[in-house]
């Protein structure tokens, strides 16, 4: 049996569903100005239901997204409310780990919005100098290509907090990125910036089982977190979308997440969550079935 790290399931998207507004293309940012007080009870059930990390709501605080809403100047406060959420939600249940989360700038799934890795760093860079002092480690999320990986990589490692990276691979075929590159294509660049640990995220849970195979080649800790929903529409791929753009599944309820997940964990995986459209219930269903299956949940 394995020590298995539990991560938290969606944050953003909870605290889009739970405010119960219609959704704005800042999607969780507005919550976290309007109602700063759902993002910390998304964190605290998530703890709550056996996770032991809370994930940051800071994916999608990145100055070009601000600026378009004319709101640039809440750049810094607004990382600082994220960090301080999740935070209070860790003193309040006792134990756990925060992860500051590190979207892709741009848009999510749109690798062709890709900026310039040498361009990218330093953005990245100065939200990490945000979190300082404020995280356990760093997660670089919903990597749809290896422009947007390096360019994340090379700000995070450098700023000496452990940093995990997650890839988000094409929904009908686990072993390439949503840009079409291959998995076994990041080689060149893990050897060059190696993270700690690597994982497949926010793609349809049947994707992942084709990817986790080609993450254990680089000999790093790995795993996954799938999201929850039917696809990534074509309203969803448009500038700034909105979340009303995409449908959650109905045939993915916790019961069926940990089936995957469980999965995924005799594939070799040491790190399991969910993503967008996977909540709180879907963990505690995790965290009971890897208990009943004999691992240690870390």
């Amino acid at each position: 049996m394995s020590d298995i790290t539990l991560l938290d399931g969606s944050v953003g998207q909870e605290i889009v569903t739970r405010y119960g507004h219609p959704p704005t293309p800042l999607w969780s940012t507005s919550v976290m100005m309007e109602a700063p007080e759902v993002v910390r009870t998304v964190h605290l059930d998530h703890f709550r239901a056996g996770a032991t990390i809370a994930t940051a709501n800071t994916y999608a605080l990145h100055r070009d997204r601000l600026i378009r809403a004319e709101i640039e100047d809440r750049f810094e406060s607004l990382i600082d409310t994220a960090l301080n959420e999740a935070n209070a939600a860790r003193r309040t249940h006792g134990t756990g780990r925060v992860a500051g989360s590190l979207g892709p700038i741009g848009a999510s799934y749109r690798p062709d919005l890709a900026t310039n890795p040498a361009q990218a760093a330093p953005l990245y860079a100065e939200i990490i100098a945000r979190m300082q002092g404020h995280v356990d480690l760093l997660l670089i999320e919903t990597v749809a290509g290896l422009a947007q990986a390096e360019g994340a990589l090379r700000a995070a490692l450098a700023s000496n907090i452990p940093t995990w990276l997650a890839l988000t691979v094409d929904d009908e075929d686990g072993t390439r990125l949503r840009s079409g590159e291959s998995l076994h294509a990041l080689a060149p660049l893990l050897e060059r910036l190696r993270p700690a640990a690597l994982l497949l995220n926010c793609s349809r849970p049947e994707a992942i089982a084709a990817g986790l195979p080609l993450l254990a080649q680089f000999g790093l800790p790995y795993g996954a977190y799938a999201n929850g929903f039917t696809k990534i529409s074509a309203g969803f791929l448009a500038n700034a979308p909105t979340v009303a753009a995409l449908e959650a599944r109905r045939d993915l309820g916790p019961a069926e997440y940990a089936d995957f997940a469980l999965a995924w964990v005799d594939q070799g995986a040491t790190i399991v969550g969910g993503c967008c459209e996977v909540g709180p219930a879907h963990i505690a269903e995790l965290a009971q079935r890897l208990s009943a299956a004999g691992h240690t949940i870390v």
